[in-house]
């Protein structure tokens, strides 16, 4: 499970390190707010495109493969800026990492499901996502640091090392998950599994969760910024958002494996402390940003690893790497449209406005789930034996 743990923390390290550091260290690739959005955008896009034909390919020829390549192309990707140093050449590095984060990471996470009986997977789950967490948490800070010593041909050089390492790790030690045989699927019988409620419910969870970090991220500096906090303070914040939700995420793993905790009541009340969270975030001062960011990082770290658990309890195994690339693509759509729609009401009216409106779609998802599961119950009960 290690190396499966190393490529998450891959994944996260290289997308947030190397994107916290476009702006305001590569003056001669990054000539312009257009150009920053565009390279931000392409390792994202391809990431959406793909991540589900490599989850699916994952099934078709086994997790390891995948994730060898995906990790071997990673590192090729980005030694090729750190090698040429050319402001053409980042676009292709960054369109290459982006290609090859979107096979290992699902891939990734299918084998955290392939390799671990039902009984085990929220703890499995919950010590993937910490792992994810630290990389997401660690690549702004430690990716300043090499660009501040050696420039943004360090940061790409340090991040093919890690990912080669990785890649020779998994190589050692995660064993063949070998295919299994499958049914012949058509499009049809896809969309129908992919519309069933075992798998929206879910993913819609993690994209929410994925959408509200985001505006967790990006957009609290600006809240404390406007209260008159400096940048330690909002960094503190983020940080503590980050580290809050990487320490909850094995802890509700490990109460779902016990018994102590469902998947239901566990995306219900991360969904409901992550709406909190963001109407924390409408109070002013320091007290608003901090309050926000714990209540942010503890819902994102319920709904992460029981979503995925409840993802992988629900999908055949010869699917799992189909559904936990769709599963990804959910995220990353949340992802993206979590601080832009936070953005577009905020233009239009007020940042606290913005919050407002992002809280109240997740709370209202919330009782939707709510309702369900008491229409369900009564519908049981009245069920004649």
């Amino acid at each position: 499970m290690w190396p499966l743990y190393a490529a998450g923390f891959t994944t996260a390290f290289g997308a947030h390190g190397i994107a916290a550091n476009l702006g305001g260290f590569s003056e001669d690739a990054v000539t312009s707010l257009i150009v920053l959005g565009g390279l931000l955008a392409l390792y994202d896009g391809a990431e959406v495109l793909l991540k589900p034909v490599f989850g699916s390919l994952a099934d078709r020829i086994g997790g390891k493969p995948v994730l060898l390549g995906g990790l071997i192309v990673f590192a090729a990707a980005s030694a090729l800026y750190a090698i040429a140093d050319s402001p053409g050449w980042l676009w292709a590095a960054r369109l290459g990492q982006g290609a090859a984060a979107s096979a290992f990471s699902p891939a990734a996470s299918a084998m955290v499901a392939r390799l671990n009986p039902a009984a085990k997977r929220g703890r499995a789950f919950g010590s993937y996502g910490f792992y994810k967490s630290i990389g997401y948490t660690l690549g702004p800070l430690l990716g300043g640091v090499l660009v501040w010593v050696g420039g943004l041909r360090l940061l790409f050089t340090v991040m093919a090392l890690c990912a080669a390492a990785v890649a020779l790790w998994a190589l050692l030690a995660v064993p063949v998950v070998p295919p299994l045989p499958r049914r012949r699927q058509t499009v049809a019988d896809l969309a129908r599994r992919m519309a069933d409620r075992s798998f929206l419910a879910p993913t819609a969870s993690l994209a929410a969760a994925t959408a509200a970090l985001s505006v967790g991220v990006g957009f609290l500096p600006v809240s404390g910024a406007a209260a008159g906090l400096g940048t330690i303070a909002t960094g503190a914040a983020v940080s503590v958002l980050a580290a809050t939700a990487a320490v909850v995420q094995p802890q509700a793993g490990r109460a779902l494996d016990s018994g102590r905790l469902t998947t239901g009541a566990g995306l219900l009340a991360g969904l409901l402390i992550t709406a909190a969270g963001l109407a924390a975030a409408m109070l002013p001062g320091l007290a608003g940003v901090l309050a926000a960011a714990a209540l942010i990082g503890i819902g994102t770290g319920l709904i992460t690893p029981l979503g995925f658990a409840a993802l992988a309890a629900a999908t055949p195994e010869e699917r799992m790497g189909q559904t936990m690339g769709s599963a990804e693509l959910g995220r990353e759509l949340g992802d993206a449209g979590g601080p832009l729609l936070v953005a577009g009401v905020a233009t239009v009216s007020t940042l606290t406005s913005g919050y407002a409106t992002l809280a109240v779609l997740l709370a209202a998802g919330a009782f939707l789930a709510l309702a369900h599961r008491r229409r369900r119950t009564v519908r049981t009960v009245r069920t004649p034996s």
